[in-house]
């Protein structure tokens, strides 16, 4: 099967869940197809690495992605066009040439679309099946419900609803879709409506083989947040936690520490309150090691969407979990069984001095988390979905668009 992939991020490194959602399935689907990759980046292409997506793919390409502050006139013309303003401003006419240029020379079997922002380009192509890899939808209706302002609340909805226009008209041009969880889909579904779409769960997953390179042996009262804070949820999760959580269990335990892993800049370590035992380590490169050796990971968030890799990969070592019932969202997990689930600060706090001062319990969901993850959340399995999806996709898309003379 010959794959045209394109992605809003560029894969290597996975230093981020999209990133490493993205390179697991590519790794997998490489293994036995013909995978070509054209892929936006964050920054410079100069500086883009691919020492493994240049051994594992037949073909790369990377591109800038383009973006301008939006401005009155696109605001105005939303009210009009089809396209959201954000669609509009990230735009790239060289992103759309270089599909219809790759498409034309090697005639992919089909095109898989990773994320929304380049669906758009791969619907270009006539005759070619798209599949849509990880639609999320959730997330818009979630900003319009967080805001008590007025008028924040109808900008919101507004946008909202435009966007769920603008995905309906998507989806009558795609063969297929994935989503991280049953709610995912069951939007999707009612959004599709009578159009026949595929929609498949494939939840995010851990590196379990990877994994079991990591024994648990934690440090002692040490609590750990993976999570870059350029992203708004982990942002809002550590300013929660720090405000609301950590004062509660350093009243039990002083010597508590929290480290916070993943990039940050001045503004945000600003943003944060500033409390004795908070270290911010940045980019760490080896994630699972730090994992290892801390004691509990705390998951306060109280937004976002999708499914939680830092969840998962931490379960996968055996570290123990406190997570809100938000930062669980989507994923089979059981409180008190594989984790604990709090979710209101005094709750989070005594659930996360409760697994400090019990080695028994931390024990007990350290086995059960590894083995709920080696059964459901592996990434072969998880990815081998997808290509079931893709091949059945392909074979279809053959007999639809062949063209019979005589």
């Amino acid at each position: 099967m010959r794959i045209l992939a394109l992605s809003t991020w560029w894969p290597e490194p996975a230093d981020n869940g999209s990133r490493m959602r993205i390179m697991h399935l590519l790794r997998h689907l490489a293994r036995t197809h013909e995978v070509h990759l054209l892929a936006f980046t964050q920054g410079d292409t100069t500086e883009v690495c691919a020492d493994e997506l240049g051994q594992i793919c037949a073909s790369l390409q990377a591109m800038p992605r383009p973006g301008r502050p939006l401005t009155l006139v696109d605001r105005v013309q939303s009210l009009i066009v089809t396209e959201p303003a954000s669609v509009r401003a990230t735009w790239s006419q060289a992103f759309a040439s270089a599909v219809e240029n790759t498409a034309a020379r090697i005639r992919p079997d089909v095109v898989l679309a990773f994320e929304i922002d380049v669906a758009p380009y791969a619907l270009q192509l006539p005759g070619v099946p798209v599949v849509l890899e990880e639609l999320e939808l959730g997330y818009m209706l979630e900003q319009f419900r967080s805001y008590q302002d007025v008028q924040r609340r109808l900008r919101y909805l507004l946008t909202a609803m435009k966007h769920r226009r603008y995905v309906a008209g998507l989806l009558r041009g795609l063969a297929a879709v994935t989503v991280v969880s049953e709610g995912e889909a069951k939007t999707v579904r009612d959004l599709a409506g009578k159009h026949p779409l595929d929609i498949v769960v494939i939840p995010n997953g851990a590196d379990v083989a990877g994994c079991r390179d990591y024994a648990y042996h934690p440090d002692p009262d040490t609590l750990i947040y993976p999570g870059a804070l350029s992203y708004s949820a982990n942002l809002d999760a550590m300013r929660y936690f720090l405000e609301a959580i950590l004062p509660r269990i350093r009243q039990e335990r002083p010597q508590t520490l929290l480290r916070i892993t993943g990039r940050t800049t001045p503004e945000q370590r600003a943003a944060l309150p500033n409390l004795d035992g908070v270290v911010l380590n940045g980019y760490v490169e080896d994630i699972r090691a730090l994992i290892a050796q801390s004691s509990v990971e705390v998951v306060p968030l109280r937004e976002g969407g999708g499914t939680r890799l830092k969840i998962l990969e931490a379960l996968a070592v055996g570290t123990p979990v406190v997570s809100t019932s938000k930062g669980s969202e989507g994923l089979a997990l059981v409180h008190d069984e594989h984790l604990l689930i709090a979710d209101s600060p005094d709750a989070f706090a005594r659930a996360t001095v409760r697994l400090l001062e019990d080695a028994a319990l931390r024990a007990k969901l350290s086995q059960a988390g590894q083995q709920v993850v080696a059964a459901h959340y592996d990434w072969p399995v998880l990815a081998q979905r997808l290509e079931d999806l893709l091949q059945t996709i392909a074979t279809r898309g053959r007999y639809r668009y062949v063209v019979t003379t005589g």
